[in-house]
């Protein structure tokens, strides 16, 4: 059996993080939202919400961004964030996140990081799109 998650070259449409906001509510709660776009004008937004602590924070960010993929990709691809965790390494912090991509009925996992002190949310955000970078390259390249 061929998989279909194969190596194509990219296509000149690209994907963009066009906006990331994130607030901590009065309820203990904190909202996520993460907008992609093309060069076209074409959004694509993901919301989460979820509860406020270092995990809780972090697993919604990276939950919104999954959101925006799923937008993007629908009905072809679905996502499932399996963790994301912050780890101290070179005097930085690197937030990892774990995916599952579900094409049809094949699954691939998915690891992406991304290097952060300042916005640790944002960071978990951009390991998602750093984690589907090469998918999504194949998928807009076959579409």
């Amino acid at each position: 059996m061929t998989a279909r998650f194969e190596s194509v070259p990219t296509s000149a449409e690209r994907l963009r993080f066009q906006e990331f906001g994130f607030q901590r509510l009065a309820n203990g709660r904190c909202r996520a939202r993460v907008v992609l776009s093309y060069r076209d004008g074409r959004q694509y937004v993901g919301e989460s919400e979820g509860m406020t602590s270092q995990a809780g924070e972090l697993r919604c960010a990276a939950t919104a961004a999954v959101h925006a993929l799923e937008r993007v990709t629908d009905p072809r691809v679905s996502f499932e964030l399996l963790g994301v965790k912050a780890v101290k390494a070179f005097d930085a912090t690197v937030l990892i996140v774990s995916l599952s991509a579900r094409e049809e009925a094949q699954a691939r996992r998915l690891v992406g990081s991304f290097l952060t002190d300042v916005d640790p949310p944002r960071g978990a955000a951009l390991a998602v799109l750093n984690a589907t970078n090469r998918l999504l390259g194949n998928y807009f390249a076959t579409r």
